[in-house]
């Protein structure tokens, strides 16, 4: 009935791009952040692709991971200092445009929730996001799950972020079962690479920017364009 093998007894979901349309808000602060450092620089640049750069460098990571690696890939120097500074102005955007703008919630996950809901399936959220609880509440999702790993959680209990599973396994022993026991819900290459790597049951890729075959290649063991795809 929901598309998941007959074993799985909980479900972990990413919630950029998969519960919620925020995926989008991310690459715009991420896009501003960065380029306004860029252009402090002074010289000629490259502007952060909001795509491109953001499904390689910075989608579904942690933010200090994401800067990292995005000024890495430009052969930029830095110290944690100019990460946190480039981190902080970068969450700062994504909390004006959540206010400014709303959240939106996937109407496709809205009904995926409501049947796994009926089938009796627990349920967690599992994000690199420190804003997760705002923006679940602004989208009208907060009630949907039994256990909530994000960006705060990972902070305090020193979780890797993804690619590392640990967010994914932490959020399976809340809900009480064995990774194999677990589906993986993931629109970042990332994240897939997290389902993968932790030994979880199943490994749905969501494909909302033109990316299934990249979602394969990091691990997906099926991909869909939403979750209503699956019911």
């Amino acid at each position: 009935m929901l598309g998941v093998p007959e074993s799985t007894r909980a479900l972990l979901f990413d919630m950029d791009g998969v519960l919620t349309k925020t995926a989008v808000v991310h690459a715009k602060a991420w896009q501003q952040a960065f380029d306004e450092f860029l252009a402090s620089r002074g010289d000629p640049y490259e502007p952060f692709d909001p795509v491109v750069d953001y499904d390689e460098y910075v989608d579904g990571k942690p933010r200090a991971d994401g800067v990292r690696s995005f000024l890495a890939a430009r052969g930029i120097e830095y110290d944690e200092d100019l990460v946190r500074r480039i981190g902080d102005h970068k969450n700062d955007l994504v909390q004006e445009l959540i206010h400014k703008d709303g959240v939106e919630a996937y109407q496709g996950t809205v009904r995926y929730l409501d049947a796994a809901i009926a089938a009796g399936i627990p349920r967690a959220v599992v994000s690199s996001s420190a804003n997760t609880s705002e923006v679940l509440a602004a989208s009208g999702l907060d009630g949907y799950f039994q256990a909530q790993v994000d960006g705060i959680v990972a902070a305090v209990r020193r979780l890797k972020g993804k690619p590392a599973p640990d967010t994914f396994l932490a959020a399976a022993k809340e809900l009480g079962v064995e990774p194999s026991q677990a589906v993986v819900f993931e629109d970042a290459l990332a994240g897939v690479e997290a389902g993968r790597a932790g030994n979880f049951g199943f490994v749905v890729g969501v494909d909302r920017v033109g990316q299934a075959d990249a979602l394969r290649e990091h691990g997906a063991d099926i991909v869909v364009k939403d979750l209503a795809d699956l019911l």
